[in-house]
């Protein structure tokens, strides 16, 4: 295994947000257990150690929840010493951590900094539309308190990028959305399109994302991408990037655009491993980062169902002319499965409506950046 990826939920499914639409949020309701609490510094050190023992050549440590900021900045004090331990070979060790941005404070700035985390921050766009989802347990907007975590992050130099969730507010006011983004100056953009609960059927809920709706925010801000890419105002957009970088012959970064599934070795707080942060729940769990190796984790019946399930591909989806880079998407938007077998992915309309009519600007732009 030449790089190694870790997510590590570190306060589980602890939050101090109710986004309406947080899908962990649900997968915790539907496990046995629940929520499994903050994590130990001994399950801790099991992950790291294990990890670097691993054989790899580089190990990525990424940390998402939940929120991961609420297991407080010492646990992650911790962990960079626990590194230095453990890393005898002297291997490359990268840090992410994905949050909610409210509990930034000088302190949480000047570490992530000083040890080069990458930050993902929760952003929906403008207050106004920010603010219908992302809320706390009194209901009150987050907005205000993200913006000010941003600001200090700028201070001390800190790398970000904006996560955004695609739901229905978003989709339907994309061009708000990306000139708020631009204003500000943030040139680093994914969006995630919405997820409804696993056992729901998709469309059911206000925060919603409709295949028609996701079309026109696919075709939209394809639009601005390529107006900015083209006028040397570049803004990265990682679903667009990864789609011009498979135009130029790479594979893509992004697990869910390979069209099979890898092993994301997500370590919940009690020391369970998961395949996926998708799939979270008790009929995926590989087994405990204490009791087995990296390479037993990733050999177990568990990992190999789960990765043998998405060989699968709809024989309407194989004989589409934008199979070869739409690859049927992740795995979690082909739910429901029929007899065992992902189906078609629930935004199959808008990806072809989409291909269909940005493909040739994708390929233009693939040139332009291969020269």
């Amino acid at each position: 295994m030449k790089n190694l990826s870790l997510l590590i939920k570190p306060a589980s499914g602890h939050c101090n947000l109710r986004c309406s639409y947080c899908f962990y949020h649900d997968l915790t309701s539907i496990r046995e257990a629940g929520n499994f609490g903050i994590m130990s510094e001994d399950i801790m050190e099991s992950t790291v150690s294990k990890a670097l023992a691993s054989g790899a050549d580089s190990v990525l440590f990424a940390f998402q929840g939940g929120e991961p900021f609420l297991a407080g900045l010492e646990f992650y004090e911790t962990l960079i010493k626990t590194v230095e331990k453990y890393n005898d070979r002297n291997i490359t060790v990268q840090y992410v951590i994905q949050t909610n941005g409210t509990l930034i404070d000088e302190n949480w700035a000047s570490f992530l900094a000083e040890h080069r985390f990458l930050i993902g921050v929760s952003l929906d766009g403008p207050k106004e539309i920010h603010d219908l989802n992302r809320k706390d347990g009194r209901q009150s907007g987050s907005f205000n308190r993200v913006m000010r975590g941003i600001e200090i992050l700028d201070k001390h130099g800190a790398e970000y990028n904006i996560l955004t969730v695609v739901n229905k507010a978003v989709a339907q006011h994309i061009q708000k959305v990306f000139n708020f983004f631009k204003k500000n100056g943030f040139r680093y953009l994914q969006f995630i399109p919405c997820l409804d609960p696993l056992e729901q059927v998709q469309g059911q809920n206000p925060y919603s994302l409709t295949p028609e709706l996701y079309e026109k925010f696919l075709i939209q801000l394809f639009d601005l991408y390529y107006k900015s890419a083209t006028e040397n105002q570049y803004v990265s957009i990682r679903y667009f990037d990864n789609l011009v970088q498979m135009l130029m012959g790479q594979p893509p970064e992004s697990c869910g655009m390979s069209g099979i599934c890898a092993c994301q070795f997500v370590v919940e707080g009690n020391g369970n491993v998961y395949p996926c942060d998708f799939y979270c729940i008790d009929r995926c769990c590989m087994g405990n980062i204490k009791d087995l190796s990296i390479d037993e984790l990733f050999q177990s019946p568990q990992a190999q169902a789960f990765i043998k399930e998405s060989f699968h591909v709809d024989p309407a989806c194989r004989a589409c002319p934008f199979y070869p880079v739409c690859r049927g998407g992740c795995k979690r938007y082909r739910e429901p499965f029929t007899e065992g077998k992902p189906g078609l992915n629930i935004y199959c309309s808008s990806y072809r409506s989409f291909f269909d009519q940005c493909l040739p600007r994708l390929r233009r732009l693939a040139s332009l950046f291969r020269r």
